[in-house]
């Protein structure tokens, strides 16, 4: 047999591509009140709390009362993802990445619809009638010298009952893969809820004590402190001016290579900071 025979082979390649691990988009847009946003900016009008005045005397006056108002501003941030692959690209691998690219920014757009979500719940909330005014987090559960505990837990759901927040609006709590662990080996876990913590570890159940937890890796951490964020849902705001969406295209102007476009327009805002805890735990 000729010596060259091997030029005629074709180097071989897994006919299917396999995604690394990663974050499967966005874990926390079903977790807010989400909204349609027409414009750059948007404004979200509120309604405060008013007290009944109690009447002394018969045809006394009509108690005039004012009812406070507030509002909360919400910017759209444009996202995007491009990437290319040539027609010679598709013979080199043997297959077509496309839908595997495609994938890939779907995901990509999740999460960072996820990170807009934790900045607004964290960050500056711009309030007043041209959204000038800004409004801080309120001071959350303190990281003491434990991780998340259920000593923690219980000072968070204390802070939204406490403020009156609706026992009925569905509370949430986003932690980190660690503080999960913190909840297990926490000494003031009764032996009655210890089976209920270990279902919850191991991804039988998703809520304790009222809150429905959400396991994330995109929490900011400074130094050994991560911050978890208790939440009740209506408390997020997720503005949506353009959702998610995609183009694949060739490219006359790219040697007819084959582009994968995606696209976003979001914004989000903390909507009382009453209804947003959050808890500092230490992470080594």
């Amino acid at each position: 047999m000729s010596s060259q025979i091997t030029t005629a082979f074709v180097e071989q390649y897994s006919a299917n591509i396999q995604m690394l691990s990663q974050q499967m988009g966005s874990l926390l847009r079903d977790k807010v009140r989400v909204e349609s946003v027409v414009g750059k900016n948007a404004f979200f009008d509120q309604v405060g709390k008013v007290t009944a005045q109690l009447k002394t005397s018969r045809h006394s006056d009509t108690p005039q009362i004012d009812t406070p108002h507030s509002r909360r501003r919400v910017s759209l941030g444009d996202y995007e993802f491009a990437d290319l692959i040539d027609q010679q690209d598709k013979v080199r691998l043997l297959i077509d990445p496309t839908s595997s690219y495609a994938q890939a920014a779907a995901m990509a757009m999740g999460r960072a619809m996820d990170d807009v979500i934790i900045t607004a719940a964290l960050g500056t909330a711009f309030t007043g009638e041209t959204g000038t005014g800004t409004e801080s987090v309120q001071t959350g559960v303190a990281k003491g010298t434990t991780g998340l505990t259920v000593a923690k837990l219980i000072l968070a759901k204390d802070k939204l009952d406490k403020a009156d927040v609706d026992p009925s609006i569905p509370r949430h709590i986003m932690c980190g893969p660690e503080q999960l662990g913190n909840l297990l080996s926490d000494s003031e876990v009764t032996s009655s809820d210890f089976n209920t913590v270990k279902a919850l570890v191991q991804g039988e159940l998703d809520t304790y004590l009222g809150f429905k937890f959400t396991v994330t890796n995109r929490l900011p951490k400074t130094n050994n402190d991560r911050t978890c964020i208790a939440y009740a849902e209506d408390g997020l705001l997720l503005g949506i001016g353009k959702d998610i969406s995609a183009r694949i295209d060739e490219r006359a102007d790219k040697s007819y290579a084959t582009q994968v476009y995606y696209c976003q327009s979001i914004g989000a805002t903390r909507m009382e900071s009453a209804k947003v805890v959050p808890i500092v735990a230490i992470e080594a």
